[in-house]
């Protein structure tokens, strides 16, 4: 359901409104995608805490406790934010995006704080129930509007509002012994938010970081050309994402499994699943010129962007494979420190990026294949201590995965006809046959699997 929205919104959208209304609906987004650190890991410690956990052994009252907490200081941040934007923000829109991302916060980071609860105590039903809502509500409400011939961006992050909040009050219901209790029963729970927030501000900073890798990018977008510039880029960008919603939902179900799993196992899972994943997300590399012409033809507006897609589209191989597999990993594994110094890292390389193609140069393609580039340099520096510390080998995937995605840019940017899709095709057929004893190690694990 959440990819049919994604697609929904992803094709549907730019079709029926202006570039800069989808400029400036996108630049909500993605200043809104950084509204979970405004918790400052409070939530992420009880997640990584508590991750195993049956619901019904959880302490009511602590959790009360928590809960109520944090909806005060998060309501404190909003009215902050609110006031600064009213004094220091002078264009009108980013004015209303700003006071409207003041009043989402709150409704975010509380339902975070519950989805967090439920995933971390194995209830994926009512968290895929909680999401899903929010994504079918946004999508009817942003449809409907368009339908009847509104246009406004500022409706549709009237739709964004409505889903998340409706979500949220499903997502205390779920967790209605936990949220509903008496005033008596609450207490400060200091001593608990301290822990809390001291396991999860490691991965708070490593999130943080993690998404400032690429944020820094596109905010240097915005900022060196304009909101149109930014909402094309951005287009591209959401089209390779799609790919993303089903790697995400096998990363929700993923984490409590290996945090049951004994340890001699982890590598034999890690083994078999990146094989699996891999050839998977490398064949769908194939997909993208027929793509490209159906969206040229859909979205004539944004030909000229679309030629981007063949630098950003395998983006979503190494995003993928960094959330699916790398940081479940870590985080089984509590390794927070590590992947915070790895982004870490990764977002220096960043601002030196863009700081040289955007501000030096001063070039726009140099800017967006940066996107491919930290994801590639994030993910084999996380791969490359992860498969040490579990005792595999995996350096000779690493390389050829490279080789593959540097195939597909160089045909898809300079080409840029149907001999891409035939020489990447080649390519991967050439990846196939090197790999086919692990694909064949890899059937014969799902077949004693099945028989199981």
């Amino acid at each position: 359901m959440s990819f049919i929205v994604s697609t929904l919104v992803t094709l549907i959208v730019p079709k029926l409104i202006g570039i800069e209304e989808y400029g400036y609906w996108q630049l909500y987004l993605f200043y809104s995608s950084y509204l979970g650190f405004l918790h400052f890991g409070w939530v992420d410690g009880i997640y990584l805490r508590y991750g195993g956990e049956e619901y019904d052994n959880l302490d009511r009252k602590l959790f009360f406790s928590q809960f109520t907490m944090l909806l005060l200081s998060q309501l404190l941040i909003g009215v902050i934010l609110l006031v600064l934007t009213v004094l220091f923000v002078s264009n009108i829109d980013k004015k209303f995006i700003f006071k409207t991302i003041a009043f989402v916060l709150v409704l975010v980071n509380i339902r975070t704080m519950l989805l967090y609860i439920l995933q971390a105590t194995n209830r994926i039903k009512e968290y895929a129930r909680i999401t899903m809502l929010d994504r079918v509500l946004y999508i009817v409400l942003v449809i409907s509007f368009l339908l009847i011939g509104i246009k406004d961006y500022k409706l549709m992050i009237a739709a964004d509002l409505i889903g998340k909040l409706i979500s949220l009050l499903y997502a205390m219901y779920c967790c209605k012994s936990i949220v509903f209790n008496k005033l008596s029963v609450f207490y400060l729970s200091i001593n608990e938010t301290v822990a809390n927030i001291n396991v999860g501000i490691k991965l708070m900073f490593s999130n943080i970081a993690s998404m400032l890798i690429i944020g820094i990018v596109r905010f240097g977008i915005e900022r060196t050309w304009d909101v149109t510039t930014f909402g094309k880029v951005s287009l591209t960008l959401s089209i390779s994402n799609m790919t993303m919603l089903f790697i995400n939902a096998l990363g929700i179900i993923m984490y409590p499994m290996l945090r049951r799993t004994s340890k001699d196992k982890l590598s034999v899972i890690y083994t078999t699943t990146r094989d699996f994943l891999m050839i998977i997300l490398l064949g769908v590399l194939v997909m993208y010129y027929p793509l490209k012409t159906m969206l040229s033809v859909w979205l004539p507006q944004y030909t000229e962007s679309l030629m981007f897609m063949s630098l950003v589209f395998p983006s979503f191989i190494y995003e993928g494979k960094m959330s699916l597999l790398l940081n479940t990993y870590y985080k089984a594994l509590r390794e927070e420190k590590k992947i915070l110094k790895i982004n870490l890292i990764s977002l220096l390389l960043s601002l030196i990026l863009t700081i040289v193609s955007m501000k030096i140069l001063r070039n726009l393609n140099l800017a967006v294949i940066n996107i491919v580039i930290l994801y590639a340099v994030r993910s084999v520096l996380a791969e490359s201590y992860l498969i040490r510390k579990l005792g595999i080998t995996a350096q000779k995937d690493i390389m050829l995965e490279l080789l593959l995605t540097i195939v597909f840019i160089t045909s898809g940017w300079y080409i840029n006809s149907w001999l891409t899709v035939i020489i990447y095709m080649l390519s991967y057929l050439v990846y196939i046959i090197v790999k086919r004893n692990d694909i064949k190690n890899l059937s014969n694990f799902v077949r004693n699997i099945i028989r199981e």
